[in-house]
């Protein structure tokens, strides 16, 4: 099953159907700008489709931004606040105040770097891992039934783009609040 740029789906025996849950798939000259552009639609699938998780996971008694970080460093990974930050979509002032929550709740625990002690590292603790391992089940559960329609092919597809297009602007450089790559930021830091 594939989908072409006018979100039509094209089955294996080759006959061309309407996306799911859609008529006649207009062409993107007649769609409204919102319906075509990149940038729009990832965040309107993203809203919709964490909206419906976030309330599995306040349900649970964490913040979303609490679930993201956990989620980031389950299964013991351990990260510079920096990186988790960047990675669980918080700001840092607001990351410290909430590290400093989930740390007194035994939930993550900060190290200093070994190499750099300006530096600091967080890790997830047992007591985080208990809690975020019930929703990572869930997630999963949820994800399934959101990607279901699309076939496994399709959903594998998507996220090896999305996740190439992650490291392709990641690798572009930092943006600032204007979306503009700040270029001498990347040029300092290959010049290191």
């Amino acid at each position: 099953m594939r989908v072409d740029d006018s979100g039509n789906v094209s089955s294996p025996q080759g006959g061309v159907a309407a996306a799911p849950g859609a008529g006649v798939a207009p062409s993107d000259a007649q769609r409204p700008f919102v319906d075509t552009y990149l940038a729009a639609l990832l965040a309107q699938a993203s809203e919709l489709i964490s909206g419906e998780f976030h309330r599995v996971v306040r349900a649970h008694g964490l913040s979303v931004a609490e679930w993201r970080v956990l989620a980031t460093l389950s299964g013991g990974h351990t990260l510079t606040t920096g990186k988790l930050a960047q990675i669980s979509l918080n700001k840092g002032p607001t990351a410290t105040r909430m590290l400093d929550r989930m740390e007194s709740r035994g939930q993550v625990e900060r190290l200093a770097d070994t190499a750099d002690r300006r530096i600091t590292r967080v890790r997830i603790t047992p007591e985080g891992q208990r809690t975020v391992s019930a929703l990572i089940a869930l997630a999963r559960e949820h994800e399934a039934r959101v990607l279901q329609p699309f076939g496994l092919d399709q959903a594998e597809a998507l996220k090896r783009t999305l996740r190439g297009m992650i490291e392709q602007r990641r690798a572009a450089g930092a943006t600032d609040e204007s979306g503009a790559v700040r270029r001498e930021q990347t040029e300092n830091e290959s010049q290191r």
